[in-house]
């Protein structure tokens, strides 16, 4: 559905691509995450899991910075996880200020229960693009993401 905003043609053209991104996005991503709320889970905690599951033990600022969320809000997820015990956090010897977070075995058993279901359902969502129009997706995804992070004005 185009914008029915009367502005330039350049903000139509811009409205109309940015409505059904966002919307796609938003229900691609509700499909997606269905299946974490039956585990206890919020998509961020989640995306804490996985980063850990994947890159090993981090800080929390390295954890923010992968899922483009605040110190602050990280802090709070962390918090919740902790409380089920899924990652614990751990202070550096040397310097105390620094803290890593680890998965725990029951987060590490967890997550790797729920990652290949999580990755099933990304392939069979994503499986109504062919796979060079998934490329096209992924370089346009990648090139305004790299723009806006680098340029956040432009």
């Amino acid at each position: 559905m185009p914008t029915h905003y009367q502005g330039t043609p350049k903000e139509i053209q811009s409205l109309s691509a940015y409505i059904p991104f966002i919307r796609a996005a938003d229900t691609l991503s509700a499909q997606i995450h269905q299946h974490l709320s039956a585990k206890g889970l919020t998509e961020s905690q989640f995306g804490v899991l996985e980063a850990l599951y994947h890159l090993g033990p981090l800080c929390q600022r390295a954890i923010a910075d992968k899922l483009l969320k605040s110190g602050g809000n990280i802090t709070l997820v962390i918090d919740n996880l902790e409380k089920q015990k899924l990652v614990e956090r751990r202070r550096n010897e040397d310097d105390r200020r620094y803290i890593t977070v680890t998965l725990t075995p029951k987060g590490e058993n967890l997550i790797s229960e729920l990652f290949p279901v999580h990755a099933a359902n990304i392939t069979r969502l994503m499986s109504v693009l062919k796979p060079d129009e998934l490329e096209l997706l992924r370089n346009l995804c990648r090139r305004l993401g790299k723009q806006l992070h680098d340029d956040p004005d432009s």
